[in-house]
């Protein structure tokens, strides 16, 4: 017999004669010839009551039965006479796959805390709000793939292992092989030319700047991978592995760019408004009450696009009393993002024309020399979701900005080479993947929105 999802058999049409369900017990109750488990076998947000009579099935059969436990489950689905559930399964066959120790499994009914949780990460997608929170995380990523291929992008595969620093922040994981007296220095200056790749190596930042040598070659490119930032930062808004999605375009300027991210946003959240609509619902009832409001403005709204000087003249003009102070040169922090979406423009706002000084060496010089063609998209509660730039296509401009924030152009050799050989304008951003999660759950802390978050001084599981 085939095994039938849970969600199926609550999403029938009709009584069934025989269904076959494999899951976790959540909880077990008994009553006077009778016993009643709630089953879930990860496929929704609900459970599949399970009635099993004491004369079919007695203590002995029902022993290592607790809540946590995996059991299979044959019977047959029909309407349930009680409240809150439309069916349920009179069990004919029942089979403990793997019992749970009811002394020691963490996981009761109860609700327990984030920061617990985060402790028993290998055991959170089993309650309610992370099973609905990694459900939503797949389809999101599902919807990810099918935005691109729909408007003719190839996925690029970048490399995670990688020589070059794309930021120029220096913040990145050394890769190595040498035993630890080598990487103090011990075996002379030329210490990396014993090491696997013959050169210091590095955890990616950003797979932008492969993107870019694959734009200027297939036309329109995305990567969608893992990324790493060796920042010694504990805020609710970073972590030190997290995944990004960086579409490329050729052909393309800022302004096209503006409109990708746009409808990137607006795409993602109407495929999860109508494929998550179930598990959404549990955190508009729980975490956050305005969310299903939020994701409609995310969704439909036209987003405001103020250029940086405009943003900085009414953040200077709104009379609040910001921690960190704000004037031309000085980039937006979170809480500057926070004003200009939730009290001023009470949506979704797109940042552009930065001053050069704050921004990476690849951004394209604007002709007033002053400025670059920077763009960040701003989304309430979050602050930045999607920051890019239309790309320095220019050879010699793009020398002059290294050179003025001594970088090596050795290093970057290739980079410059799609400069002298058919170099074309192209633009690009990045997404991070849970600060979008962030946005569309209300969650408020990125370490609960990766299965397995990695931050400073923790590398569990």
């Amino acid at each position: 017999m085939r095994r039938t999802r849970v969600i199926d058999a609550l999403n029938s049409q009709a009584a069934m004669p025989h269904i076959l369900v494999k899951g976790w017990v959540r909880t077990r109750r008994d009553a006077k010839g009778v016993s009643f488990l709630e089953v879930n076998d990860g496929s929704c947000l609900k459970n599949l009551q399970v009635v099993l009579d004491e004369q079919a099935f007695g203590d002995e059969r029902l022993t290592g039965v607790s809540t946590g436990a995996a059991v299979e489950v044959e019977g047959a689905l029909v309407e349930s006479p009680g409240k809150g559930q439309r069916w349920e399964v009179q069990a004919t066959q029942l089979r403990l796959i793997g019992a749970a120790d009811p002394e020691s499994y963490p996981l009761q009914k109860k609700r327990h805390t984030d920061e617990f949780l985060r402790s028993i990460a290998h055991l959170r997608p089993r309650t309610n709000k992370y099973g609905a929170l990694f459900r939503i995380r797949s389809e999101s990523a599902f919807a990810v793939h099918d935005f691109f291929r729909r408007r003719g992008f190839y996925y690029l595969h970048s490399p995670i292992i990688t020589g070059s620093d794309c930021e120029g922040a220096g913040a990145m994981f050394r890769v190595t092989t040498l035993p630890p007296l080598a990487k103090e220095g011990t075996l002379g200056a030329d210490v990396y030319a014993d090491d696997f790749f013959g050169k210091e190596a590095y955890l990616t930042v950003s797979g932008q700047l492969e993107a870019e040598l694959f734009a200027c070659a297939l036309g329109n490119v995305y990567t969608f991978g893992p990324t790493f930032r060796a920042e010694n930062s504990n805020t609710p808004r970073h972590a030190a592995e997290f995944w990004m999605i960086e579409p490329e375009m050729a052909f393309a300027d800022l302004d096209d760019n503006m409109d990708l991210a746009e409808a990137f946003v607006k795409g993602l959240v109407v495929h999860i408004l109508e494929h998550c609509t179930g598990d959404l619902e549990l955190f508009a009832q729980f975490i956050e009450k305005d969310l299903m409001k939020q994701l409609d403005v995310l969704a439909h709204a036209s987003y405001v696009r103020l250029p940086y000087t405009e943003a900085v003249d009414i953040l200077q003009r709104s009379g609040k009393a910001f921690e960190f102070p704000i004037g031309y040169g000085a980039d937006l922090q979170t809480e500057h993002e926070r004003y200009l979406t939730e009290e001023y423009c009470k949506q979704p706002v797109i940042v552009y024309n930065y001053p050069k000084e704050i921004k990476p060496f690849y951004m394209r010089l604007n002709d007033d020399d002053r400025t670059v063609a920077a763009m960040d998209l701003l989304v309430p509660r979050v602050g930045e979701l999607i920051g890019g730039s239309q790309r320095e296509e220019r050879l010699e401009p793009l020398e002059r900005r290294m050179q003025a924030m001594g970088m090596n152009r050795d290093h970057y050799w290739w980079y410059l080479d799609i400069r002298r050989f058919g170099s074309v304008p192209h633009a690009g951003f990045g997404l991070g993947f849970e600060r979008f999660l962030m946005t569309v759950t209300g969650v408020a802390n990125i370490r609960d929105v990766i299965p397995f978050p990695r931050t400073p001084k923790h590398l569990e599981f």
